[in-house]
């Protein structure tokens, strides 16, 4: 499986976003990120749905992917390239739901839910937290780099590190052998998520 370029993944959280949701996925779109997945499970259906809707919107202008967090109806509803499922849900029958170009990954924080994640069709893997994150304290102890690579090595499946990634520790995931980073607060939190996405993403080039 071939993930969106460039490497980088903005996972949503309206909380933490100190302009305003909207400003911030399209300042990582203008900082040239081309993979948003909704997260803000914390909403109703019909204001999550609308959200992602307006997202997919936004995010079609740059020619981006879009996918949502956990909501396979809210996914087909605001047309979103596809799902992010949480561990126990199979990517392969979400998959069947929505249609074969469906791009579904998984979450996954062990040896099993990886292994399960891998047996049942998921595009990629998000394996975390790597390092210790400020977006969910106490998440877990941090994997590290070295763990990472193991779970690289063991997969078939593309792995996304996620947690604590910054700009200055993005490539070394990479070199650990993850096809891409996850980020949520850096960018979220960032004053100008233009500039820093852009700092990701030189961090993240493939020379």
């Amino acid at each position: 499986m071939i993930l969106p370029r460039p490497r980088l993944m903005l996972i949503t959280d309206r909380h933490q976003a100190r302009h305003g949701l909207d400003a911030a996925v399209e300042g990582a779109l203008e900082g040239g990120c081309r993979w948003i997945s909704v997260r803000d499970r914390d909403m109703s259906s019909r204001d999550r749905r609308s959200m992602a809707r307006r997202i997919v919107k936004l995010a079609q202008r740059y020619g981006a992917v879009t996918t949502l967090h956990g909501d396979v109806a809210g996914a087909e509803a605001a047309r979103a390239d596809g799902v992010h499922v949480g561990q126990g849900t199979s990517p392969g029958a979400v998959r069947d739901i929505l249609g074969g170009t469906a791009f579904v990954g998984a979450s996954v924080h062990s040896w099993d839910e990886a292994e399960y994640a891998q047996a049942h069709g998921a595009d990629y893997v998000t394996v975390s937290p790597v390092f210790e994150t400020r977006s969910k304290p106490g998440y877990g102890p941090a994997l590290g780099l070295d763990l990472l690579e193991e779970f690289c090595d063991a997969l078939s499946t593309p792995v996304v590190a996620l947690g604590g990634i910054t700009p200055d520790n993005a490539r070394d995931c990479l070199d650990a052998g993850a096809q891409a980073v996850a980020v949520m607060g850096e960018i979220m939190r960032a004053d100008d998520p233009r500039a820093i996405t852009a700092r990701y993403i030189e961090g993240l080039r493939v020379v």
